[in-house]
């Protein structure tokens, strides 16, 4: 069993900041990466960036400069992840949903998701 427990959140103005935490827990030995993913009304869900075990980080283009994600390692059963998100715009306004990706002895990686956090920038 897995579980993510998401926090953060909320309403800002455009221009303004809002930090995301995600703390993973239960099966986690063999995480290979956690992430954060967002998803507008209408749209589909999409990367807004991760981080792997190894620290090698990937962001959505649009997100690339105004996004920091990174993690914490306290031991083998917890990790977390943060976005720090500065200079947000109108667009940015999404549910966001938290992500671990863990490997298995087959060789197939297995998704889990957090219950999502609604972020809504103002203009």
């Amino acid at each position: 069993q897995v579980q993510l427990v998401e926090s953060g959140g909320g309403l800002v103005q455009s221009g303004g900041s809002l930090r995301l935490s995600c703390a993973a827990s239960g099966s986690i030995s063999s995480t290979n990466s956690m992430g954060w993913y967002r998803q507008a009304p209408g749209k589909q869900r999409e990367l807004v960036g991760s981080i792997t075990t190894g620290d090698f980080t990937m962001y959505a283009e649009s997100v690339k400069g105004r996004f920091t994600i990174s993690s914490i390692s306290r031991d083998k059963a917890k990790n977390t992840v943060t976005l720090q998100m500065n200079r947000l715009k109108p667009e940015d306004t999404a549910v966001y949903f938290c992500n671990i990706k863990i490997g298995n002895f087959a060789g197939y990686e297995l998704d889990y998701w957090g219950q999502g956090t609604q972020v809504t920038v103002s203009s």
